[in-house]
């Protein structure tokens, strides 16, 4: 055998050793790139219509709970989350739909009709009847809802 051929230990371990270091580079970069370009490709979550309920249940000047499910897949595993929004109406013909989540720690409120604010139990956050902050830690006014009319029926568009 010619010295050309001839692999010296010191060159199959270094050889060894960067074909393993390669592997395992591949390893963790692989699911990497699919984890971030798969999301990108997918778009996030669509946005839908969920009905409400009928306006003839919303009392005028006072927030209405309505409650709604939504099904929801990471991976295999397929979950159920019950969402509530308050619905306002000072009119009956304008409507506005606001989160149930307090914004500071994402704790549920309370409509609390002798008061006329709503509030948040955890840390004593205080909101008037549009879902602006009066008193407490939260750092902006409840989230709002897209919110539609359609043969008398409320929807909201949720996702997104």
């Amino acid at each position: 055998m010619s010295d050309e051929r001839k692999l010296s230990r010191r060159n199959f371990m270094q050889t060894a050793i960067w074909g393993i270091g390669g592997l395992i580079g591949i390893g963790f970069t692989v699911p990497a790139i699919s984890y971030v370009v798969g999301h990108s490709l997918k778009g996030g979550q669509t946005e839908t219509w969920m009905q409400l309920g009928p306006t003839s249940k919303v009392e005028l000047g006072t927030p209405t709970l309505f409650t709604f499910s939504i099904q929801t897949q990471t991976g295999w595993i397929t979950n159920t989350e019950q969402i509530s929004v308050y619905v306002l109406s000072t009119d009956g013909r304008t409507y506005i739909a606001m989160s149930n989540i307090c914004t500071h720690l994402a704790c549920h409120i309370r409509w609390i009709a002798e008061q006329n604010q709503f509030f948040c139990p955890c840390h004593n956050g205080v909101f008037d009847i549009s879902g602006n902050v009066l008193a407490g830690p939260p750092p902006r006014p409840l989230n709002r809802y897209d919110l539609k009319v359609e043969d008398g029926q409320l929807f909201v568009l949720f996702g997104g």
